[in-house]
């Protein structure tokens, strides 16, 4: 059993693949799958992306700097509708950027990530590293470390890492086990090199799965075979 997980989450499993804004149903699910790994006793982190609201390439008119920065006040909206969602059920939730100070986040300092954990909360990390040029996925590296997560979750709508496109290739081959040095040497998309980076220096592992198997995240925080996995060198 992993005691402390970064859950890196898409946008789109506030609405759905491929649609826009919150979905009810979408986010009851959601609500659902986290609440089945704070009911298991882990320290949860949550990084979400703001694909739901716009995408990167709806800004290709303006600097990308600006364009960066709009992507991250997507995802403070984000974090704050999971923050009242998780709320709702009972799940006390806590929001902390860098790039906001809205009354309702608080900036993220490390002592006060501890007290939140010690006090049962879940953590949003709103704001993506706080910096332009950056994406949510090497944000959520950035986190996890800064957490002391002993595991990253990538929850996406693909069973894991394959050597290629399983939409373009019926052959596409699942990987369920790879180093770092592998999955850059073949040039993985399933995450930025940054966030691979990170990860890999201070040797934290990530898991690739579908978060849409019912139950796979409380699969990967009891340290079952589930999605795949990127494991240090």
């Amino acid at each position: 059993m992993y005691q402390r997980v970064l859950v890196k989450l898409s946008g789109e499993v506030m609405c759905g693949e491929g649609s826009r804004g919150f979905d009810q149903s979408n986010i009851n699910y959601l609500v659902q799958q986290i609440a089945q790994i704070v009911d298991y006793g882990v320290n949860v982190g949550i990084v979400i992306g703001a694909g739901n609201i716009f995408r990167g390439e709806e800004l290709s008119e303006i600097p990308h700097s600006l364009a960066d920065q709009i992507g991250m006040l997507g995802t403070v909206i984000n974090a704050l509708y999971l923050k009242g969602s998780l709320q709702k059920v009972g799940i006390k939730c806590v929001v902390v950027s860098q790039v906001t100070s809205l009354p309702s986040i608080r900036p993220i300092h490390y002592d006060d990530i501890n007290l939140y954990f010690d006090a049962g909360y879940v953590v949003i990390f709103a704001g993506g590293t706080s910096n332009p040029f950056f994406t949510t996925d090497t944000a959520a590296a950035l986190r996890a470390v800064e957490m002391g997560a002993n595991l990253l979750i990538k929850a996406t709508k693909v069973n894991g890492i394959y050597d290629s496109d399983p939409k373009k290739n019926k052959s596409a081959r699942k990987l369920d086990k790879i180093s770092y040095y592998d999955a850059i040497s073949r040039g993985l998309k399933v995450m930025d090199m940054e966030a691979f980076s990170i990860c890999g220096r201070y040797k934290l592992p990530i898991v690739i799965l579908n978060f849409f198997e019912d139950g796979s995240l409380l699969r990967a925080v009891r340290g079952e075979d589930v999605g795949s996995i990127i494991m240090p060198d």
